[in-house]
């Protein structure tokens, strides 16, 4: 009974280690099933581009390399790691998973870029090296496309001006309140290609939509809304405004709810005007989550096409196309698939670049706002 009670303490037990002769065995599997991998994967491309004259068959054997190479990544793990090893086994396959449907994808589409393959011709896929790159420096309508879809990220700010004076009428004390919350969450509800059918190509049609028709009673002869370039671009954007909006709303009207009520109280106490608080409390606040928006719109943007395809195919003449329309009518309309996918792998290029400077920019301000 005298015993002190440091006699009782129990101290975590190690993990016990890991000999660094199994750990170089763990090592050695991994870079032996990658050289296998990567040799049979370029053998693969290599034969298929008719560069080598082998006879491989299908892309099967590539395959049953990955899941060779799987199943040593799986081994070495134990073998590097001991009983972490086991524990990371339980990670292993969403990271395969990840390279299957994202990387590989990738990394073929990288493969299927530098070919020319056209469905509509019997020759078949041909290797062609910089080709198609060359076509796209050269081709008016891709740079056509990249203009609009610039156009189309400026107007997210446009919009997020608009979505916040909504969420702030949201969050006021008015009468229906909530009725008016779900009115204006519908359009979100709704397919972009059910609007476009529903607006684009029934309310705005040129000859019998009620929208064209109260155009021609205020006014304007000609109500063509897709028929001149830059009406055709105010009404796409319009149409893409009406859908996503709704989306803004929520996540501002979110971050408005989350601000407590007794600053803005004090501030009403202290005399500060509606536009002082709003400007000087509310607008400060917010900026987290006004931030997460407007970067989760423009990436939603950057995908913008359904609307486009459903109610102008990109015209009149290209006015109207965005990158992803410009891909699909490449696949679709001229059946090009090797110049439609370098048209795809330089467009992830770019958001790639265009979103890890934006992202960088916004941790600066963010960071600054922080510091003040």
């Amino acid at each position: 009974m005298t015993q002190s009670a440091a006699t009782f303490q129990t101290f975590p037990s190690r993990p016990p280690m890991v000999p660094e002769s199994q750990r170089l065995a763990g090592r050695l599997l991994v870079l032996v099933a990658s050289i296998v991998l990567i040799g049979v994967f370029v053998a693969q491309a290599l034969a298929a581009a008719d560069i080598f004259a082998l006879d491989l068959g299908t892309w099967r054997l590539s395959l049953y390399a990955y899941l060779a190479w799987a199943v040593a990544l799986g081994v070495a793990q134990v073998l590097m790691r001991g009983e972490a090893g086991y524990k990371a086994l339980f990670l292993l396959p969403a990271l395969l998973f990840t390279i299957a449907l994202v990387i590989f994808p990738t990394i073929f589409g990288l493969y299927i870029a530098f070919s020319e393959w056209n469905l509509s011709s019997f020759e078949g896929q041909k290797f062609n090296g910089l080709d198609n790159l060359r076509t796209l420096i050269h081709d008016p309508y891709f740079w056509n496309a990249l203009l609009n879809m610039t156009f189309y990220v400026v107007s997210v700010f446009f919009q997020y001006a608009l979505a916040f004076g909504l969420a702030l009428l949201l969050n006021a004390d008015i009468r229906a309140r909530k009725f008016f919350r779900v009115a204006f969450l519908l359009p979100f509800m709704l397919s972009p290609v059910a609007v476009s059918w529903m607006i684009g190509k029934s309310l705005m049609e040129f000859r019998f939509g009620p929208l064209a028709a109260l155009m021609r009673h205020l006014g304007w002869d000609n109500p063509a809304f897709f028929a001149t370039p830059w009406i055709a671009r105010f009404s796409i954007i319009a149409l893409d405004a009406w859908v996503w909006i709704p989306f803004m709303i929520i996540m501002l009207l979110a971050g408005l709810q989350a601000i407590p009520k007794d600053i803005q109280e004090a501030a009403k106490v202290d005399g500060a005007s509606t536009w002082s608080t709003f400007w000087q409390i509310t607008f400060p606040l917010m900026l987290p989550v006004s931030v997460t928006t407007i970067i989760l719109r423009i990436i939603f943007q950057l995908k913008l096409a359904d609307i486009v395809i459903n109610t102008t195919s990109g015209g009149p003449g290209g006015a109207t196309d965005t990158i992803s329309s410009f891909i699909f009518r490449e696949y679709r309309d001229r059946s090009n698939v090797g110049y439609g996918t370098m048209v795809a792998e330089v467009y992830l290029v770019l958001i790639i670049v265009f979103m890890t400077v934006l992202l960088n920019a916004v941790g600066r301000f963010m960071r600054r706002e922080a510091a003040l």
